[in-house]
């Protein structure tokens, strides 16, 4: 992720989500900065480890970090959910069909992408029913994406 987009993220988050403003504690020392609590969310997402595993980098009990990740979550819904999380209105097809077409691929509005990615915390029950050939359970994940988006 890009520096630009990532201190876009942690400002809108600060500045519309309340469990990312800094507060202080009972004696009267900073809390978790915004940037603190993104970048915890953002590493456990990209690398998949578990809540405990930033405690040392970031200094950052496992309870915080569940609670980052839970609260950045649900914040980029909220924040920009109407905006980057929606089915593309009829202008936003005309506008994708055009810019397809001009790029040699008329009547493509979009590409898809999957891949499967290692789930590491499988229930035993469950492992069967995820694994594809090799013995480690794996979840598919798809992102549909424009030009813009």
């Amino acid at each position: 992720m890009n520096r630009p987009l990532f201190t876009h993220i942690v400002s809108r988050l600060s500045n519309e989500v309340l469990f990312f403003r800094q507060k202080k504690d009972a004696l009267g020392r900073p809390g978790l900065s915004a940037l603190q609590k993104c970048t915890e969310a953002i590493r456990l997402l990209a690398y998949g480890t578990a809540a405990d595993a930033v405690d040392e980098y970031l200094r950052i009990g496992e309870s915080t970090a569940r609670s980052c990740l839970d609260n950045f979550v649900e914040g980029i819904i909220n924040v920009f959910g109407n905006d980057y999380l929606r089915r593309p209105t009829l202008e936003d097809l005309e506008r994708l069909l055009q810019k397809g077409a001009e790029r040699g691929f008329p009547g493509m509005i979009g590409s898809i992408d999957c891949m499967h990615w290692e789930w590491k915390n499988c229930p035993t029950a469950w492992k069967e029913q995820y694994s594809r050939g090799s013995a480690k359970p794996t979840i598919v994940l798809e992102d549909v994406a424009s030009y813009d988006l």
